[in-house]
């Protein structure tokens, strides 16, 4: 390698690593297989009660301490979920649907709503969490987005989250964008950017409609070249600009 190259190869190296300090250089060279980015394999995590990856981990604990400051207890209710696990969801979701009469496309749209279709989930990353306050009123359905705002039991660790996620690299997936397309808006959803981006990348390269019918998910028969093209642009990319 030219000395200049070196130099230049050097100083990139060393910025990255300046604006990420939590983050090593062993992370930054890190490859994804294909089996880490559809949720399978055994990945280490960290967490009690919920599991995530480690530097997602490290800087959640951090969030959680300045929130507890302004008397919030951030709770995890949802962080890693492995294939199966979403896979038992989505397939649950589309006997349900179809027996209730829907013709199978119209079934999967449904759940797409909401859910995301095994081997596409930000939660099989260990970078995005699900949250809420665990000292205010639980409703019994806490993940509404009623519950987070006008006079919902967890306005203030929204009001919160809007005015510090950021600063611990987490940021809003599915914001209240009226232009956005794909999953509905979930106040409740929030990403650690400097993992969930890469990690993004890397999914990208990946034949999605392969995947899935490789996986024998129920109703994938179903999963169109038009179905996935739409799907891909709409539910995995058309998120919050910040993690992409």
């Amino acid at each position: 390698m030219k000395r200049s190259t070196f130099i230049k190869h050097s100083a990139i190296i060393g910025a990255i690593i300046g604006i990420l300090p939590q983050l090593s250089f062993k992370t930054f060279l890190q490859q994804f297989s294909r089996e880490q980015l559809i949720g399978k394999g055994n990945p280490q995590f960290y967490g009690d009660g919920f599991q995530l990856e480690k530097n997602t981990y490290e800087a959640f604990l951090k969030m959680k301490e300045a929130a507890s400051q302004e008397g919030i207890d951030i709770e995890v209710v949802s962080a890693y979920r492995s294939f199966e696990r979403q896979k038992q969801i989505f397939e649950g979701k589309y006997k349900r649907f179809t027996n209730q009469g829907f013709a199978p496309l119209n079934a999967i749209k449904k759940i797409i709503e909401y859910s995301t279709i095994p081997g596409t989930s930000r939660h099989h990353w260990g970078t995005d969490i699900d949250i809420i306050d665990r000292n205010a009123p639980r409703p019994k359905s806490v993940l509404e987005s009623s519950n987070f705002h006008g006079e919902g039991p967890f306005c203030k660790l929204k009001d919160w989250l809007n005015k510090h996620a950021n600063r611990f690299g987490f940021y809003e997936v599915y914001t209240n964008n009226t232009t956005r397309k794909g999953f509905k808006y979930e106040p409740w959803h929030f990403s650690f950017a400097a993992i969930s981006k890469p990690m993004l990348q890397e999914y990208k390269k990946l034949d999605i409609k392969k995947v899935l019918q490789e996986e024998k998910i129920e109703g994938s028969e179903f999963f169109t070249n038009d179905f996935i093209s739409s799907y891909k642009n709409e539910n995995i990319l058309d998120i919050n600009p910040k993690l992409l």
